[in-house]
């Protein structure tokens, strides 16, 4: 059943918190790194409009569409970004994983790939979750490519879907992850955050840098 209620999500590197005001200075540090409002594909607030974005996610949970979330550093408590769940549909136990974006220095390291399973491992074995769908710029190769390696298989285009701050038109493409497929996919993502967990290093299948929002 999807009950949509403020949980925190925790990994071995990486913990998702409910947003709240407190993370707020943590997230302007984290978007300042890298000046992330600044990439032309990407809806990341700019530092002086962090307060109407945590409005506006407030709202959204109200509602039950979305549960937005601060990405955490679980051993020294940085702030490294946001990501969250959208348009979510009980009826249909669908939910988008989006919105998501991380300081430049926290790029193509491991806390992607371990944020992004812990809100699948939440979506398919707390809410049972049918399906979850992730979006992004047609433009974005190595985005969607990163999308991929999680395990996620492409369905097609989205045409004149979204409007971006510059006025550009953009074509998303779609992806999803279906039930029947978490426990493979699911496996595949415990054993490269373990790989990446025992050997110190980076995981180089993270999205995109500059990160962009999906």
């Amino acid at each position: 059943m999807v009950k949509v209620e403020k949980v925190t999500l925790e990994g071995p590197r990486v913990r998702l918190e409910p947003l709240s005001l407190r993370h707020l200075p943590g997230l302007r540090d984290a978007i300042e790194d890298g000046k992330l409002w600044e990439i032309p594909v990407t809806f990341v607030p700019r530092p002086e409009g962090l307060g109407a974005f945590l409005d506006d996610a407030e709202a959204a949970y109200a509602a039950g569409r979305e549960l937005a979330f601060a990405t955490v550093d679980a051993r020294s408590d940085r702030v490294l970004g946001s990501t969250r769940f959208r348009c979510i549909e009980p009826m249909h136990r669908r939910v988008e994983i989006g919105f998501t974006f991380l300081a430049a220095s926290s790029q193509r390291t491991h806390v992607n790939t371990e944020a992004k399973y812990l809100m699948l491992r939440h979506a398919f074995e707390t809410w049972a979750c049918n399906r979850v769908e992730l979006l992004t710029d047609e433009r974005n190769a190595k985005s969607r490519q990163a999308i991929q390696r999680l395990g996620a298989q492409e369905e097609g285009l989205l045409r004149s879907h979204m409007v971006m701050r510059d006025g550009f038109i953009r074509n998303s493409v779609m992806y999803s992850v279906v039930a029947a497929q978490w426990p493979e996919v699911g496996a595949a993502l415990r054993a490269k955050i373990q790989a990446t967990a025992s050997l110190g290093t980076p995981d180089i299948s993270e999205h995109e840098a500059p990160k962009r929002v999906h």
